[in-house]
């Protein structure tokens, strides 16, 4: 990992809720709004813009845990901005935590936390390969 990556170190993105993001399963959708599926896979991209300036070529993360709680007080229909944000909380030689939390136009709608763990791309291939041997 390459110097700077602190706690405390915070980013930030935008996006607008989409069909694609709606509660469903095989195809069904089950509620006109905002998913939790998409609500982690927001939380991991977040962590990983945050971390990403700070890997070094020959590094690459992947996913430990994620820990969440959809509050979703006020549904976030179609059309909605949401608001993620993630700020490191602890930084080790192999892996880093982040708190995220997510915001609507209304207020909080989940939070949590992702840990990352950081490899070296060699052995990520290396078990990679494994599994398909």
């Amino acid at each position: 990992m390459k110097d700077g990556l602190e706690a405390g170190k915070t980013e930030f993105f935008k996006v607008t809720v989409t069909e694609d993001m709606f509660a469903q399963f095989e195809g069904e959708i089950i509620h006109s709004a905002y998913s939790t599926v998409s609500m982690v896979y927001h939380m991991e991209l977040i962590s990983r813009k945050l971390i990403l300036p700070y890997l070094e070529s020959h590094e690459e993360t992947m996913g430990a845990a994620v820990h969440v709680k959809h509050s979703a007080p006020s549904p976030s229909p179609l059309g909605s901005t949401i608001t993620v944000t993630a700020t490191v909380k602890k930084v080790r030689p192999r892996s880093i935590v982040t708190g995220v939390t997510l915001r609507n136009e209304r207020g909080i709608i989940g939070e949590g936390e992702v840990k990352q763990a950081v490899l070296p791309k060699s052995y990520i291939r290396k078990q990679l390969d494994l599994l398909e041997s």
